[in-house]
């Protein structure tokens, strides 16, 4: 057996960052006094959610991996709880900025970063303005408890990303998010559209999903979004084990025995009778047959 306790998070955003981070270590301290071995935090928690309008001042959001403060805060606090710690931050690097999520081991050190791979372009979510494409591709940690493949909001929707992080070792996908209500149109609600797309992804890997997404009404200008929180933990079979309220602060957690997934996975030989060969049209946009 090789068990792990993974837990996901939400919680409601301020202007301060400082009491942010400090929210956030609450729920983490939380988390690890329930025995979780692997924690996410939502997406871009130092900030409220500053995509929702194209604002050169939100420029100044953005660090670099070294410099940010909740990745210096969160060094520390992963290596005095021993846990895992994927966290979300605005990354500055000379001239380009991204939307990134460096990986904190049980020791405190710093595994790696990803930048997010699928950046989107609409109302209340204008992350274009903000960030360049992710040029990292998609990545997969060994760390203390298990390997850990991470994708950020926008990443979830795609099935090839869920795919690739499973074909290079990932046990376990985490998905830390940012979404909510559409300010075009508040009679949309995206909720169980969000939740059965990871649903998919675990059930199509054979493989643990978590997702942590953030609470609470954020409002600039004449932009509002309601975030609904849901946070959840899936099973292998793409069964949902735990979830959050939309509006509650909250800590969830699920265990899993890794080695059982292992066996699970191969039993089912799902990769095995995998025809990659005949997948050569999925690397293009416009479907057609590549000469």
């Amino acid at each position: 057996m090789r068990k792990v306790k993974v837990a996901a998070t939400q919680m409601s955003c301020s202007n301060d960052i400082e009491e942010n981070i400090a929210k956030a270590d609450s729920v983490v301290k939380e988390a690890a006094a329930q025995g979780a071995n692997i924690i996410l935090l939502q997406e871009l928690f130092e900030t409220p959610y500053f995509c929702q309008k194209e604002k050169a001042d939100y420029y100044g959001h953005a660090t670099e991996l070294e410099n940010n403060k909740a990745v210096i805060h969160f060094k520390a606090l992963a290596k005095e709880l021993q846990v895992v710690l994927p966290i979300s931050f605005y990354e500055k690097k000379n001239n380009a900025r991204y939307n990134s999520l460096a990986v904190i081991d049980a020791d405190g050190e710093v595994l790696g970063k990803y930048r997010k791979s699928h950046i989107p372009d609409g109302p209340g979510y204008e992350e274009k303005f903000y960030f360049n494409p992710g040029d990292t591709g998609f990545k997969v940690w060994d760390t203390k408890f298990g390997k850990i493949g991470v994708g950020i909001c926008w990443d979830q929707w795609y099935p090839e990303a869920a795919r690739c992080m499973a074909l290079m070792g990932a046990e376990i996908l985490l998905y830390p998010t940012a979404i909510g209500s559409e300010p075009q149109d508040t009679s949309i609600d995206s909720k169980d559209h969000w939740q059965t797309c990871m649903l998919g992804h675990a059930a199509a890997n054979l493989m643990p999903v978590i997702a942590s997404n953030r609470i609470g009404v954020e409002e600039d200008e004449d932009s509002k979004i309601t975030f609904y929180g849901s946070s959840f933990i899936a099973g292998a079979q793409g069964n949902k084990i735990t979830e959050a309220g939309r509006e509650e602060q909250a800590v969830i957690m699920a265990e899993f025995d890794l080695e059982e997934l292992d066996t699970q996975r191969i039993e089912w030989g799902i990769f095995r009778d995998r025809r990659p060969d005949l997948y050569k049209v999925i690397t293009t946009y416009d479907g057609s047959t590549i000469v």
